[in-house]
């Protein structure tokens, strides 16, 4: 190989590195965004609030009973609270919320 074919494979290596990168940040940039983005607080549902699915492919997968436990404003499942008890949450976690799900309650404080 000349040096000449070296360098051009080189430039062409190089040349597919970036125009990889550029598509790869056009394509999933936007995804990159959203995940780190929290909704605004009127787009959230109050703790403990449950809210149903009621898009065409979830409901056609839904059972009557399920469908009859929603539409009454229950959680489908029963609703019982299991909380997390690994260090990394508790750490975070205040008094208040922790006698709650001691209480085997749906936590409403942070």
């Amino acid at each position: 190989m000349t040096p000449k074919q070296k360098i051009a494979t080189v430039v062409g290596i190089a040349g597919s590195l970036i125009a990889g990168g550029v598509i790869g940040a056009t394509l999933l940039g936007p995804l990159a965004a959203n995940a780190a983005t929290t909704p605004s607080p009127s787009a959230s549902v109050s703790p403990g609030t449950f809210k149903s699915n009621e898009t065409a492919t979830h409901e056609s997968g839904e059972s009557a009973t399920v469908e009859a436990q929603e539409n009454s404003g229950q959680r489908p499942g029963g609703g019982i609270h299991t909380p997390n008890e690994t260090a990394t949450h508790e750490s975070g976690e205040s008094a208040a919320r922790e006698a709650q799900e001691n209480a085997g309650q749906q936590p409403t404080v942070p």
